[in-house]
């Protein structure tokens, strides 16, 4: 029930200035070694410059650079769209939508028995669909876009669904269900799944994926956090479903051996939910000992990485004493301590590393910054302006480019794209 406070107050708070990136404004590190630059934009904004307005720009979510560096995708949530830009250039390529009508029936997959509708019962499969995250799979052949809901169910009660996108031709070549409210989605290092988490009810599902035909694909499981948060909510009038979530799921990744699946979990008592994938995908249980309000995970060099969203922090410990304590657990409960921690600026939402794994850079919602965080000290060693209130952000493989997304609050601030460029001494 705090958490779940400390939730709320964070959207319910009085809003921060807005604040705009400048373009060509530079700052460095404390010890000169990196310097980060805003290159570009783009946004739809009033007031915004000409030169840089993209109007499929409405509410963008998420960031996603391609692996071969050569363009990136920028989830458009409100304008239910996912735009294509030329890295570099910034030129818009292409704008995907997400409409959902028969025309697309084709598309979907054979419905499995995971999601079934309990409220709608009619022309299902016509809606706009809203892109929330997304990753690669196949080397980067696909783009996996999870729909936060479907447009008709205002309360994501019901299945969403998510779309998968060839990126040779940037066309939707396939449509799957999921459960309601999706957000996370990763690729497991071998390729063999593709894990999308609910942040509806306390579930994630589980596509295998180990065929190079998008046809042959498959729900495979329904993995389970505690319990499944049991859904009836209004048809007709709209509540906080941010919040009215259960655990909130968010944050997911395989550990570098698939051996397990760790999920963030942002509201209630908080933790990360630990799946072995090699007994079964047996639920271990959540381990807390953390910060609460987890946001996203990363692991890089041998450390699991945190955000903190509402209190602003970067953590990090050493991924195998993190798995011993979640291997020690009894009765789906454990603890891990000795964290270590940064401040970075509250409201910490998406963080990546560095080609090196020698930097964080976080994108700090209400601070209105992204924040660079040197790992060899865990300390804060630069912060540059964008504009207000950022969510998504990625980084280039080749460590030069950081892409952001700021979404913007309550019709306030957001509908921006910003791009910095990085350089580094060494």
């Amino acid at each position: 029930m705090v958490l779940g406070l400390l939730l709320f107050t964070l959207h319910a708070t009085a809003q921060p200035p807005l604040k705009h990136s400048v373009i060509g404004i530079s700052v460095s590190s404390d010890d000169g070694q990196l310097t980060i630059t805003s290159a570009d934009k783009r946004q739809n904004y009033s007031g915004g410059d000409a030169a840089t307005r993209e109007t499929a720009i409405n509410s963008p979510k998420s960031a996603n650079i391609h692996p071969n560096g050569k363009k990136y995708y920028i989830n458009s949530l409100e304008g239910c769209a996912t735009v294509v830009f030329e890295m570099g250039t910034n030129r818009k390529l292409k704008t995907i939508n997400h409409h959902c009508d028969p025309s697309k029936d084709s598309l979907w997959s054979p419905p499995s028995d995971l999601y079934p509708f309990t409220h709608y019962k009619t022309n299902l499969n016509t809606f706009a669909g809203k892109p929330v995250e997304g990753c690669f799979s196949h080397g980067g052949r696909y783009f996996w876009v999870p729909y936060y809901r479907r447009t008709y169910d205002i309360n994501a009660q019901d299945p969403s669904a998510l779309a998968i996108i060839d990126t040779e031709t940037d066309e939707i070549v396939r449509l799957m269900e999921t459960g309601p409210l999706p957000k996370m989605v990763c690729c497991s290092h071998d390729g063999r799944y593709v894990a999308i988490t609910h942040w509806g009810n306390n579930t994630v599902g589980l596509v295998r994926v180990d065929s190079d035909n998008p046809k042959d694909w498959r729900h495979e499981r329904l993995l389970v956090v505690d319990y499944v948060l049991q859904l009836n909510f209004s048809m007709t009038h709209q509540i906080d479903r941010d919040n009215n979530s259960g655990y909130c799921l968010r944050g997911t990744v395989f550990t570098p051996d698939d051996h397990y699946l760790l999920v963030g979990c942002m509201g209630q008592s908080g933790g990360i939910a630990v799946f072995d994938m090699h007994d079964g995908m047996k639920f271990l249980g959540r381990l807390q000992g953390m910060r609460s309000n987890v946001r996203h995970l990363v692991i890089n060099n041998g450390y699991l990485y945190l955000s903190i969203n509402a209190a602003g922090y970067v953590q990090r410990i050493p991924l195998e004493k993190f798995l011993e304590a979640a291997r020690a657990m009894k009765n789906h409960l454990g603890r891990v301590d000795g964290w270590e921690e940064c401040q970075v600026g509250a409201g910490a939402r998406t963080i990546e590393m560095s080609p090196d794994g020698r930097y964080v850079f976080a994108a700090c919602n209400a601070a209105s910054e992204v924040c660079v965080v040197d790992t060899r000290r865990m300390q804060a060693v630069a912060r540059i302006i964008c504009d207000s209130y950022p969510v998504g952000l990625d980084i280039s493989r080749d460590g030069q480019w950081v892409i952001v997304t700021s979404q913007g609050r309550r019709n306030q601030g957001g509908n921006a794209v910003n791009i910095f460029r990085v350089a580094y001494r060494e």
